[in-house]
């Protein structure tokens, strides 16, 4: 019988093409057909970045691999085909990863093993050592955040062009300041090394690289820079707030872990979580573009508000997604820390809150039951919901995790 004859099966327009064809033929797809198809696709770039991935992890084991155990081991293992399977979907991904390395890698060599070459080398003083080049992301996103209000404001392309290419310095710098610091722990001692993600002042940096590249992702899939000033908005206040940290606490210094901090769940759950305030944050800015004040006030400048509810809902659904992976997996580093995985300890008890907010606007935006503004305001008010829940609880209240407050 012909697939198209039966009275569920899908319209051929609203299929993939893969499907499509085997309908016309009257044939089944075959699964190993699609992903052969699937896979002549890729082109000769494509698997040279995949094996350049392969070698540079295994370097990577060959270098360090007797300081891993296996929990790392299988972590740089993953992420080769996570890293292959991103740069293939997003290609502007592929000459950022490999900035990065590069960058990276010159820091760590130019250290040669001394933490005090810091100060005594030009290219580390002024460049690659991880304050430097955090301090340069910072100013980059500031400059963006300028070009892409001067963009919208000016009707310039030009100016808009200019912030993107920024932002994408900053992401660029703030990266390799964050992989260089990792070096720069273990210089201070082995015991004191650990992935920089430890503190406010580094996890504000995570924050702004996250929430830069989700930006910058839509950017180049909707292809329209209109919203840039907004998402580098919440960036900048984010970065203000690093530097406010860095300054008034002397954050940027490298301290040993906490006990509570100690422990190989950290590398995943925070990173994770970060990925779901960045989907957040974005989704929040696209909710104050779709509003009628801003819309009015830069009329013609901002993109449909079409784009932006989508913008709202796949950041969202990218955001809730991690942030539940990452609530699990702070509920498993719970039961192996503190003996229980959930213990209504307050930063728990604000998690399940924009856990289960965002699971309503997801819910209720799919079944359709609440559209348009509603949706935007929702989104707004979840941010602030979520900045309370990670930055609030540590300023007001205490608990378990009261070794993340300021």
């Amino acid at each position: 019988m012909k697939l198209a004859s039966s009275p569920s099966s899908p319209s051929l327009s609203a299929l993939p093409a893969e499907l499509q064809m085997a309908q016309e033929t009257d044939t089944a797809p075959a699964m190993p057909s699609v992903r052969a198809e699937w896979l002549k696709r890729r082109s000769f770039g494509d698997w040279f970045y995949a094996l350049a991935l392969i070698a540079a992890a295994g370097i990577a084991f060959l270098r360090y691999g007797e300081a891993m155990d296996g929990y790392e081991t299988a972590i740089l293992a993953v992420h080769v085909p996570l890293l292959a399977a991103l740069g293939w979907a997003w290609r502007p991904f592929r000459p950022f990863a490999a900035a990065v390395a590069a960058l990276s890698l010159a820091g760590i060599w130019l250290y040669q093993g001394d933490l005090a070459r810091a100060e005594q080398i030009f290219f580390l003083k002024y460049l690659l050592s991880s304050q430097t080049a955090i301090a340069w992301m910072s100013a980059f996103f500031f400059i963006a955040t300028g070009a892409y209000w001067l963009g919208l404001a000016a009707r310039s392309d030009f100016a808009e062009r200019t912030g993107s290419v920024l932002a994408w310095a900053a992401a660029v710098m703030g990266t390799v300041g964050l992989f260089v610091r990792w070096y720069e722990s273990y210089l201070l001692g082995p015991d004191i090394g650990h992935i920089p993600i430890s503190n406010l002042y580094e996890v504000f940096v995570l924050f702004s690289l996250v929430t830069a590249l989700l930006y910058l992702f839509y950017e180049g899939r909707y292809g329209t820079r209109k919203l840039g000033a907004l998402a580098l908005l919440v960036i900048s206040v984010s970065v203000a707030f690093l530097l406010w940290y860095a300054f008034t606490r002397g954050a940027y210094q490298i301290q040993p872990l906490v006990p509570a901090l100690q422990s190989y769940w950290m590398k995943i759950h925070v990173p994770a979580n970060f990925v779901g305030y960045g989907g957040f944050a974005l989704a929040a800015m696209a909710g104050i573009a779709w509003l009628p004040g801003p819309r009015e006030l830069f009329a013609g400048r901002l993109p449909a508000p079409e784009v932006l509810e989508d913008v709202m809902y796949k950041a969202i659904a990218i955001g809730f997604a991690f942030f539940t992976i990452a609530t699990i997996l702070g509920a498993l580093w719970a039961a192996e820390a503190w003996g229980s995985y959930w213990s209504w300890d307050p930063k728990e008890t604000f998690a399940l809150i924009v856990w289960l907010n965002y699971a309503a606007w997801l819910h209720l935006r799919l079944m359709r039951i609440v559209r348009g503004a509603m949706l935007a305001w929702w989104a707004i008010i979840g941010l602030l919901v979520t900045t309370f829940a990670f930055l609030g609880v540590n300023l007001f209240l205490s608990g378990l995790h009261s070794y993340g407050s300021l």
